[in-house]
């Protein structure tokens, strides 16, 4: 079965989308923690977005007001 382009330009917006809104920065944590600790238990995404949320939140950045 062929996709198309019709398919493959929706898979890239796709992929496109997930990388830039950070959706998928879950599923390659999950993928490094199975991968480099396989003993280790991977947190739910409920707890790696706040882990998350609060590492972004704790970084300082030059602001102009």
């Amino acid at each position: 079965m062929t996709i198309g382009w019709a398919g493959t330009a929706l898979r890239g917006i796709r992929w496109y989308l997930r990388e830039a809104t950070g959706e998928s920065a879950y599923d390659s944590y999950v993928a490094h923690a199975r991968r480099e600790h396989p003993d280790a238990p991977v947190l739910p995404r409920r707890d790696f977005e706040r882990v998350r949320q609060d590492a972004r939140a704790s970084q300082t950045r030059a602001r102009c007001c």
